[in-house]
């Protein structure tokens, strides 16, 4: 499926039961976020540099998009058994996001991916 993570957006997180997200950037960039062991990674996700992350069941995730314009992702999703509908309802997240990183990561990845005149 095509997934749209508009410009200057925070997400709430989300779980998913029976389902594996394979996500891959194919339009601008994002900070995926994952919840693990109490903590947040802080994951950058662009078009200039392609690879495709896998978010297993059970795993919470959300997305901080820091540019005015939107992304545009790929997710090869896995089915592991029915869909359920809390899986798509969003979580409000335990503790906050430490949008100070997420904006150095931000910053620092995409000044790394501008193309430089040869």
């Amino acid at each position: 499926m095509l997934v749209q993570i508009p410009g200057n957006t925070i997400d709430d997180l989300f779980v998913h039961r029976y389902q594996t997200d394979q996500l891959l950037v194919v339009r601008g960039s994002f900070i995926l976020v994952i919840l693990q062991n109490r903590q947040y990674e802080y994951i950058y996700l662009s078009e200039n540099r392609p690879q495709v992350v896998k978010i297993p069941p059970g795993v919470p995730h959300s997305a901080i998009n820091l540019n005015p314009e939107n992304c545009f992702l790929v997710n090869a999703v896995l089915r592991h058994g029915t869909p359920y509908a809390k899986d798509y309802q969003p979580i409000t997240p335990p503790f906050p996001y430490d949008l100070a990183l997420a904006e150095k990561i931000f910053a620092t990845e995409e000044n790394a991916t501008i193309p430089q005149p040869a």
